[in-house]
């Protein structure tokens, strides 16, 4: 197989909990990610006021970019920490409540509304909890998600998925054989197999 070792690769929760205790995150970029800016146009496609998910969001700054446009953010994230974070990082007031629907699992939404951030495992969620999405912005979901569960991934992204959504992929082209991963290595072929 062309994604070689990786294929049975197994990242648990409390490895990316330690990622955050630890300050190891290489993959939060602090100045947002230029292709988003650089592919705005294709993700909003003339819209406003849309719905727009963030799966596997940590303290990603372009959540309040777009909060700021006018948008609704919804995000979710395994780490209490990244969600706190980013809400101190950017001095947004917010509000802590539970979701009844997920034992242990918390929304963090702030004052304003218009950003409201999961605090569970993606796979906790459904579109009865949060609704479907007009956007998706995956910067870094797909490449940290186990290889064994893409499928389950990918199954739940359409199923959050409006009709007319768009779907916006980040991924890394790297010789799977000679890095472990994350960010894993996820080829072109198996993307157009988990999305059609």
């Amino acid at each position: 197989s062309d994604i070689g070792s990786q294929k049975e690769r197994v990242v648990t929760e409390e490895e990316w909990l330690q990622k955050w205790e630890m300050g190891n995150i290489g993959f939060h970029k602090e100045q947002g990610h230029p292709l988003l800016q650089k592919y705005l146009d294709v993700l909003l496609n003339g819209r406003s006021g849309l719905r727009i998910f963030f799966p596997l969001c940590g303290k990603a700054v372009e959540m309040k970019w777009l909060a700021d446009m006018g948008h609704n953010v919804v995000g979710v994230e395994v780490s209490e920490q990244a969600l706190k974070e980013f809400f101190s990082e950017h001095s947004l007031p917010y509000c802590e409540e539970p979701v009844p629907e997920i034992p242990g699992g918390k929304m963090f939404q702030s004052t304003s509304g218009n950003i409201s951030l999961y605090c569970c495992s993606i796979y906790d969620l459904s579109s009865s909890i949060v609704g479907k999405f007009d956007g998706v912005w995956d910067r870094g979901a797909l490449v940290a998600v186990n290889p064994c569960d893409r499928q389950r991934y990918s199954s739940l992204m359409i199923n959050l998925m409006e009709k007319n959504s768009s779907y916006l992929l980040v991924t890394v082209s790297y010789d799977p054989n000679k890095h472990k991963g994350p960010p894993f290595y996820v080829p072109e072929s198996e993307i157009k197999s988990l999305f059609g």
